[in-house]
């Protein structure tokens, strides 16, 4: 008995028997051998012994039927797809009406049952009504999550880096002050009116015309900024720094030429030109290696390691360099051999050698009446003494430095370096003063 068969209570939604063309009522029959189309008769065909073209009468058949259990033992499938269309037809909780339209059952019955089998079911409750709040979850309005990024960058307001960017705004994608800021002023005082003269007229529409002219002017070296991705400062420092110091020239001198071509046909040039240089430079050191005799690389990787030592060696020996240094000028020739003759013996010299760069120490910077002396503690005043770092400087670096701590979790000193962009080792005594104070900390 095939227990997969139609559970529609509708005669018309089963296919007609072949011997008489009536619609089949449960239990009918299906010819096991014949098919595809299945082959379906009624009870009383079947019992006649029906015959139809390869259809044989005793082929082997399926009793098609849905009186059995699914859910509960007590209801057939043939009931349980009954209440399923009564619910539909007549709607949640008007258990009666569902009742009539079944026959079988009492309101009572048909409320339990669906309650118990359908709505509370673990079954459906993880599977069909699961797939509905899915599909309501998809339209819902919700909180769209984003990640913070650099790229580009977004500082505060009164940061130093915002003032390296020109004061640009990401989320309007605009700046705080424009290529010629001031061009709306031209037309603050302009009011179009009927009785103006046909020369007025025209000329204020000049002056609109200009500032026209002066709107596209600045839109398009926005669209140069944006597009050579010149917003990013720092990335775009990253970038030229990867290229040797020839190209970076050429990277520097190039720049200018950068309004003309695309950033992608300007990019390839440079990348073009770069790897010109790499192969120069590897044809420059393979022609080394051949005029030095060299016909494979591990002796390549041995005379590399040889030249480097001799170059140390060479770079120790300075004593002909200083000979050279101090031969004009007698005295100090002969104070430079009575100073060698010193060190040969073992003994340290007794005469110092004046510097011949006539440079000296800067003495420590007085802050007295320097505005923003009083905000810094002693500590802080001794470290701008030191680095001759006037007072206000100092405050705007340190805020700079603090708060893009806060807002890396931790600085590394070329962050630091790259931030605030003034000399490398003042730079690394207020990174390490303010590690050592504690204001930030290491990334």
């Amino acid at each position: 008995m095939d227990r997969l068969g139609s559970f529609s209570n509708d005669p018309s939604d089963k296919p007609p028997c072949r011997g008489c063309s009536s619609y089949l009522m449960e239990p009918y029959i299906k010819c096991a051998e014949c098919g595809p189309p299945p082959f379906f008769l009624c009870l009383q065909c079947f019992t006649r012994g029906f015959e139809y073209k390869k259809h044989q009468s005793d082929h082997t058949y399926e009793i098609m039927t849905s009186d059995f259990p699914v859910l509960d033992p007590s209801w057939t499938a043939q009931e349980e797809m009954a209440l399923l269309e009564a619910v539909m037809d007549c709607g949640f909780g008007n258990w009666q009406d569902v009742a009539n339209q079944m026959c079988t059952k009492t309101k009572e019955e048909c409320e339990k049952h669906y309650m118990k089998h359908f709505i509370n079911n673990p079954l459906f409750a993880s599977t069909l009504l699961n797939l509905k709040q899915a599909e309501e979850a998809k339209t819902a309005d919700t909180a769209i999550p984003f990640h913070s990024t650099d790229d580009p960058p977004r500082p505060t307001f009164d940061s130093l880096l915002s003032r390296d960017m020109a004061g640009y705004m990401p989320a309007r994608a605009d700046f705080i002050e424009e290529f010629d800021n001031y061009a709306e002023w031209d037309l603050r005082d302009i009011d179009f009116v009927e009785d103006d003269s046909d020369i007025l007229h025209a000329l204020k529409m000049a002056v609109v015309d200009i500032y026209h002219s002066r709107l596209k002017e600045r839109q398009r070296r926005k669209k140069i900024i944006r597009d050579h991705g010149l917003i990013n400062l720092r990335k775009f420092q990253l970038m030229e720094r990867r290229y040797p110091k020839e190209v970076q020239d050429l990277y520097e001198t190039m720049r200018r030429f950068a309004r003309i071509v695309g950033p992608v046909e300007h990019d390839k040039f440079i990348e073009s030109h770069a790897l010109e240089f790499e192969l120069r430079r590897e044809i420059k050191r393979l022609q080394e290696y051949r005029t030095a005799g060299i016909t494979n690389f591990c002796s390549a990787r041995t005379y590399d390691h040889l030249k480097k030592t001799r170059e140390e060696e060479r770079l120790k020996r300075t004593m002909l360099s200083e000979v050279l240094q101090y031969i004009q000028d007698s005295s100090a020739c002969q104070q430079w051999l009575r100073r060698q003759a010193d060190i040969d013996s073992g003994l340290s010299p007794s005469i110092p050698m004046a510097s011949n760069s006539g440079r000296r120490s800067a003495p420590p910077l007085n802050l007295t009446g320097l505005p923003g002396t009083e905000k810094l503690n002693e500590k802080e005043k001794e470290l701008c003494q030191m680095v001759r770092l006037v007072p206000g400087a100092y405050l705007e670096y340190k805020s700079a430095l603090l708060n893009e701590c806060n807002k890396q979790g931790g600085l590394r000193l070329a962050q630091a370096r790259a931030l605030i962009k003034i000399d490398v080792n003042k730079t690394r005594k207020i990174y390490d003063f303010l590690i050592r104070e504690g204001y930030i900390t290491k990334a």
